[in-house]
């Protein structure tokens, strides 16, 4: 309304313009006047800072509409037929069997998951290790048996060992023993009864043709006279030295032995020949 106000006496003007003067100044001075204070006022607003606003925009007119369902009308109940058939008995409706309806699955984070595999077959793992275990026990409590049995024979056999070098040395201190004492009574007995001659037997020509040595010790007993009596030869004598042995053995001659003034015999006198070629 307002552009209509501000270019309507603008068009006023140009028609009163364009016609003469004199046939519409009487009856329209009073419009002209008007539109002279109206266009001075909007000037003055406008120069005091006014600015039309735009009309409020009207807000659209919305129809909602609402569905309605009226129950169907009631109807009048039909005559009862005069005879009454039976009516037949309808079968029961067959259920039908939905169909199983699988449940959705979650999604499964692949990292999880492989943590639950790594988790599984660690549990499986210790599983089969303690199966190993309870499997190997009795293996090992034989082994361990088998070794302490081991342990014991060695311990066992190491202390027979023991006990023979033990009996052995003691043995061969014994023979040492009797060896030494033999040797002083043979000693003693030799200050009392010295041999004056003694002859070394032959070397049988058998022996020397076979290249065979050996020793031979021959056992007498010496008379008050000194004569060698009783020859014999003991164990171990090979039979080509028995008889040159005995033959020499023979032509000894001792000095009595002397007891209590008197001489008398000196039993079990050894001597031993060593047979060897040079």
């Amino acid at each position: 309304m307002t552009a209509m106000i501000m270019h309507s006496p603008q068009q006023s003007l140009d028609d009163f313009s364009l016609q003469p003067l004199h046939r519409h100044w009487q009856p329209h001075a009073l419009a002209a006047a008007l539109a002279v204070a109206l266009h001075a006022g909007v000037l003055a607003l406008l120069v005091a800072g006014w600015s039309a606003e735009p009309p409020a925009a009207e807000q659209p007119a919305v129809l909602r509409t609402q569905l309605v369902m009226l129950p169907p009308a009631p109807q009048a109940p039909e005559p009862a037929p005069a005879v009454v058939e039976p009516v037949p008995t309808p079968a029961p409706p067959v259920p039908v069997l939905a169909a199983p309806v699988e449940p959705v699955k979650p999604a499964v984070d692949p990292q999880l998951q492989a943590r639950k595999l790594e988790q599984a077959a660690l549990a499986r793992k210790r599983v089969e290790d303690k199966k190993r275990e309870q499997l190997a026990e009795p293996q090992r409590e034989r082994q361990e048996n088998q070794q302490r049995s081991r342990e014991a024979e060695q311990q066992r056999l190491a202390q027979e060992q023991a006990q023979q070098q033990q009996r052995a040395e003691q043995a061969r201190l014994a023979a040492e023993r009797a060896r030494q004492q033999a040797a002083a009574q043979a000693a003693a007995d030799s200050r009392q009864y010295l041999p004056l001659s003694k002859e070394a037997p032959d070397y049988p020509q058998r022996a020397l043709d076979k290249h065979i040595e050996g020793d031979c010790t021959v056992e007498y007993s010496v008379n008050p006279q000194g004569k060698v009596e009783n020859p014999k030869v003991l164990d171990g004598c090979h039979p080509l030295f028995i008889r040159p042995s005995l033959a020499a053995a023979n032509t000894f001659r001792y000095q009595p032995r002397i007891v209590d003034g008197q001489a008398v015999a000196v039993p079990a006198v050894r001597n031993t020949f060593h047979y060897r070629i040079k």
